[in-house]
């Protein structure tokens, strides 16, 4: 059974719990959240909470411990709860003892299993979706993730208007658990005024995530094969989305046809316009451009468009790892 994330809120006010749930998703910071409301409204009332929960990661724990611990009744208390995680690479044998709990789950027990993400191919995988109530956490959009942003400032008793707001996801990105800390850094600064503005923004926003977008784009341009990969490499450990660099790096390539456009018509200062930030951005943009030719970016804009099919083929099949493969063959071939 599928279910949104306004329907497992739904559910939880109603007190309706099921005793399997599946929490799946990048999104690990609602991904989270989700499973200590769950855990919050099995246990509520209990006074020996510490007895009555636990967490288990199937890297370093058996899966026999956890489905015993899921097995025992809980102590002074209507329900327990028990946590899985890392059960993605179980062998064969241990993941029939956590199927056969997934048949004949206990009654005062619920489990929580929570993966980044599945491989429907496995087994587990197949018992997990067809007896847990699912939960889907994917990585949020902008316009969800700006709504969330002013939904967390409230809490804080700050403001922002919206394009302070458009502003920080834009530099941070769209994972809550950095924009949560961003917003936290930037809230404890406006104390006096309960304002975020642009100027603090400006002041206090680590802007390496920013820097190193642009800086892909200058050393693809630039040929610098190895250190193009090493700032993709970068980019994906931070949880960057391979559609979303793959969009990056084609915005850049269309910028940059765009301005060789313009310098043709002589028209410069419609080319700096293309640039936010400060000078000195602007000046590396520019450096760029001129290191650039007509032969390169067009060849570029073919291989990005190849790379897009390839890549939204492989989230279809080869999922993640056959985008981050697509990836890293477009850089290599965008700095040959």
């Amino acid at each position: 059974m599928s279910l949104t994330r306004q329907q497992l809120e739904a559910s939880l006010r109603q007190g309706k719990l099921a005793p399997l749930y599946l929490l799946v998703g990048s999104e690990t910071y609602l991904r989270d959240e989700a499973a200590r409301n769950l855990t919050d409204a099995a246990l509520s009332g209990t006074l020996l909470r510490e007895f009555n929960e636990s967490s288990f990661s199937l890297l370093t724990d058996s899966p026999m411990a956890a489905v015993a611990a899921a097995e025992q009744l809980p102590m002074m208390s209507e329900r327990r709860v028990i946590r899985i995680r890392d059960f993605a690479k179980l062998r064969e044998a241990d993941e029939e003892i956590i199927s056969r709990y997934l048949d004949r789950p206990a009654d005062s027990t619920v489990v929580i299993f929570m993966a980044d993400d599945l491989d429907k191919r496995k087994k587990l995988t197949k018992a997990l979706l067809a007896n847990c109530a699912v939960v889907e956490f994917p990585a949020v959009k902008d316009a969800e993730a700006k709504a969330w942003a002013r939904m967390r400032l409230k809490e804080l008793k700050t403001t922002a208007d919206d394009r302070v707001l458009s502003e920080v996801v834009r530099l941070v990105g769209t994972n809550l658990q950095t924009l949560s800390s961003e917003l936290d850094k930037l809230a404890a600064a406006a104390i006096e005024t309960r304002q975020i503005t642009l100027e603090l923004v400006d002041q206090l926003i680590d802007r390496s995530r920013e820097l190193s977008n642009f800086d892909l784009g200058d050393q693809l341009v630039a040929g610098d094969r190895r250190r193009a990969l090493e700032t993709l490499h970068r980019l994906l450990e931070d949880d960057v989305q391979p559609v979303m660099l793959l969009g990056l790096i084609a915005s850049n390539y269309h910028r940059l046809a765009l301005a060789k456009e313009l310098l043709k018509r002589g028209a410069r200062d419609e080319v700096s316009r293309l640039v936010y930030g400060p000078p000195a951005k602007r000046d590396a943009f520019m450096n760029t451009l001129q290191r650039s030719d007509d032969a390169k970016i067009a060849r570029g804009l073919q291989l990005i468009a190849a790379a897009d099919l390839a890549i939204k083929s492989s989230l279809g099949g080869g999922g993640p790892k056959g985008a981050r493969l697509q990836l890293e063959l477009l850089v290599c071939e965008l700095a040959a």
